[in-house]
């Protein structure tokens, strides 16, 4: 097994990335006990970076710590997952309507312009769901409040933990791209409520299809 090269500048940092990916794409699963000794081992590190990457991890609900049985990846229940829609679909709601009040034509087409991708996309979920995030990201960043920005990002880590059931539900793409026209043409249209309907109505399907 070839060791990864880390620089040495926040490494702890580029430790806590590592991992989050691997939670994320799933190569630790929900519960996964991490062995420490071993993950050290395979990124030529010591636990001290690791020990620390881990409390980041904590931190933002990946990892849960447990007393005299180390570090556990987070398993989310069916509540945590209705609780994690419904501030993001709230959260969301605000950002869209806020969107279509205020930003500008080349903010505008900007959003258009993932949505194109979206389009393009839905034969590959994993690329779709990479596309309908940089999505729902730049609609926070146009939406600018950093506060709303910091809260959504540490919540869609935690919705990312149960992604990947919803993901590949059998016609939930579609279903997906669906709902975006509807968020799009609303903010096209500049109308703060109708975008705030449809994101609603958007996170409420996912909920579904997550929970079912």
């Amino acid at each position: 097994m070839s060791v990864i090269t880390l620089a040495p500048s926040a490494l702890y940092q580029q430790v806590a990335e590592q991992l989050r990916q691997r939670i994320f794409q799933h190569v630790l699963e929900p519960g996964t006990w991490i062995d420490e000794l071993k993950i050290a081992e395979e990124l030529g590190i010591s636990r001290t970076p690791l020990r620390e990457a881990l409390k980041v991890l904590a931190a933002e609900g990946l990892v849960t710590m447990k007393v005299r049985r180390g570090a556990y990846v987070t398993e989310v229940s069916a509540k945590d997952v209705r609780d994690v829609y419904h501030l993001l679909a709230l959260l969301e709601s605000d950002a869209a309507a806020a969107v279509a009040a205020s930003a500008s034509d080349e903010e505008l087409a900007s959003l258009k312009a993932l949505h194109d991708d979206l389009a393009a996309q839905r034969g590959d979920a994993q690329l779709f769901f990479a596309i309908n995030e940089r999505f729902h990201t730049r609609l926070l960043t146009l939406a600018n409040n950093r506060w709303c920005d910091q809260v959504v990002a540490d919540l869609r880590k935690v919705m990312k933990l149960n992604r990947h059931k919803s993901l590949f539900r059998q016609g939930r793409i579609d279903e997906s791209f669906q709902e975006h026209a509807l968020i799009m043409q609303a903010l096209l249209e500049r109308s703060p409520e109708g975008a705030r309907a449809a994101m609603q109505q958007h996170f409420a399907n996912g909920l579904v299809a997550a929970v079912p």
